[in-house]
């Protein structure tokens, strides 16, 4: 195939016709890019595979693996479409939420430590059947995560940026978080929803509810989550931290009550096969002319 090139980050099966495809797993190292009109992000890119983009002057869209895309901004040449991994991290991500949700509710933490001693510990623990979970951002990743909810019986209580059937606005939050046993974070993260969890929000929390956050660290206002747990008000249980990664002497890790995993939620071995069937279509959208998916900006 001739014509401008497209570079991807790693092989992928079953291209379209009609778009030449470059693998390029390193592209800061990369000799020539001045062809390149499509330029597909490697999912854990560096800053420097960002400055390729000044080298770039017939690039017509980028593709990000990730869902969220606010690390990009500023970063995109003005007319460039900026095109999000929207669905990518669907499963691995809700699949992550359930297992923060379950081993917090049902001490699995505690187990685990109990373990190394070698102490066999009893009691009663919550289950998720007949909790009420609050989704806060019910998008692509909120539907897998209810899907998944359902099936333990869980209450799903549904919020968006804007209302619509079966789903509250985000203004409603302070309403509806007294009864959620569990308050779960998908927003991205803008100026807008940049500390959107804190202190006032955490004591509308019910007290002993579970906040989980998959999403990005910056929603949660970190001092104010610390106060909460030290004093028991809530329990948490974190995929993302502010800052991050979490520095070995931060409180929060010794904070009682909560469980942090290292920004997990995406990377899994559903990713590639998700990633794939995107970059497909995203090709044979872009060889037929047709418009591009999940594109956010230009």
């Amino acid at each position: 195939m001739t014509g401008p090139p497209v570079w991807v980050p790693f092989e992928v099966p079953e291209l379209p016709t009609g778009v030449r495809v470059e693998v390029v797993p390193e592209p800061a190292a990369a000799v020539s890019a001045d062809e390149v009109e499509g330029y597909v992000l490697p999912y854990r890119f560096e800053p420097r595979d960002l400055d390729v983009l000044d080298r770039m002057p017939r690039l017509r869209f980028v593709q990000s693996l990730t869902a969220g895309t606010e690390h990009l901004e500023g970063r995109i040449p003005a007319g460039v479409a900026l095109c999000s991994g929207r669905g990518i991290h669907s499963s691995s991500t809700a699949e992550l939420a359930m297992t923060l949700i379950l081993a917090s509710l049902r001490g699995v933490p505690d187990f685990i430590r109990a373990q190394d001693r070698g102490e066999w510990i009893h009691g009663f623990r919550p289950a998720l059947a007949d909790k009420q979970v609050l989704i806060v951002g019910y998008g692509d990743i909120g539907e897998a995560l209810e899907r998944r909810l359902v099936a333990f019986e869980a209450d799903v209580v549904r919020v968006a940026r804007r209302a619509r059937p079966g789903v509250h606005a985000v203004g409603e939050l302070s309403d509806l978080l007294p009864a959620a046993d569990v308050v779960v974070l998908l927003v991205p993260l803008t100026e807008e929803t940049r500390h959107l969890v804190d202190a006032e929000f955490l004591a509308r929390m019910k007290l002993g509810a579970l906040l989980v956050n998959v999403a990005r660290g910056g929603l949660v206002d970190t001092a104010a989550l610390a106060t909460a747990l030290q004093e028991s008000r809530v329990t948490a249980a974190l995929d993302v931290t502010d800052p991050e990664p979490l520095p070995p002497d931060h409180p929060l890790w010794r904070a009682p009550g909560v469980l942090i995993s290292p920004h997990v939620g995406g990377p899994s071995s559903a990713f590639r096969p998700r990633a794939e069937r995107l970059i497909r279509d995203q090709l044979r959208r872009f060889a037929a002319g047709d418009p591009l998916a999940n594109q956010v900006s230009g």
